[in-house]
């Protein structure tokens, strides 16, 4: 279960950083597929935001994993945790389809507690 909790919560963490990259590097596409397209001509400030927290977030857990260990990684996911499930309530308030909302945001914050999980038991 050791490896398992790991290997969940480093691909996990890699993976927030993509996102995060991304949303920093194409920030249009990035918003497209998260679920609320962004205007042509506005929204540079907040697809930013959510590049550096998306980014954030992925080097902190990597950082709490490698350097504190599996039950700080633990509790950062189990909190880390709402930032998917709001996102399924902004994509739901603001047009979005329920398959992203569902199919993404929720599934990534089930994934992550999956994980919190996890972590707490190893």
């Amino acid at each position: 279960m050791t490896v398992a909790a790991y290997t969940l919560a480093v691909v996990l963490d890699l993976f927030v950083v993509f996102i995060g990259a991304r949303f920093l590097l194409q920030p249009l596409p990035s918003a497209a597929g998260y679920g609320v397209p962004a205007k042509e001509d506005g929204d540079r400030a907040y697809l930013t935001v959510k590049g550096l927290r998306d980014l954030t977030f992925g080097l902190l857990g990597l950082a709490l994993l490698a350097f504190v260990g599996a039950r700080a990684e633990a509790w950062f996911m189990l909190l880390v945790a709402l930032a998917p499930l709001g996102d399924t309530l902004i994509v739901l308030r603001n047009g979005g389809t329920k398959a992203v909302a569902y199919g993404i945001h929720f599934a990534t914050a089930v994934a992550v507690l999956i994980s919190a999980g996890l972590l707490f038991a190893v």
